[in-house]
């Protein structure tokens, strides 16, 4: 893991789970054990998909593409997450979502460059 530090997508994708690790813990209880483990669950899966996919070699188009698809379900369920008002402020949100369309730039950036290389 030490050499994905390097990775501006790796640095952004763990401060979004440790964003989103800290958000749920604040959710009411209705929101907690239900849209909260959905988005630790996406949080950790687009972490484990950029690992994946940081690994050149055969393949790795289809995962990076698998990141990048996992990005947007995550930015779904932050959207959710402010439409049912189970974050404790607006701002906790915008946070969450800024960095959420950062790592989904940066993965659609690397998908166009991995399809170029």
């Amino acid at each position: 893991m030490q050499q994905l530090n390097h990775l501006p997508i790796w640095r952004d994708a763990n401060r979004l789970l440790l964003g989103i690790e800290q958000a749920v813990r604040q959710f009411p209880r209705y929101h907690k054990y239900t849209l909260g483990t959905d988005l630790r669950r996406q949080a950790m899966t687009v972490c484990r998909l950029i690992l994946r996919a940081a690994d050149k070699g055969e393949g790795q188009r289809a995962r990076v593409t698998r990141v990048v698809e996992a990005v947007d379900d995550l930015k779904i369920q932050i959207q959710l997450g402010k439409e049912l008002q189970a974050f404790h402020s607006f701002r906790q949100f915008q946070e969450l979502a800024e960095l959420a369309v950062a790592v989904g730039k940066q993965s659609g950036g690397w998908r166009k460059s991995a399809r170029l290389a």
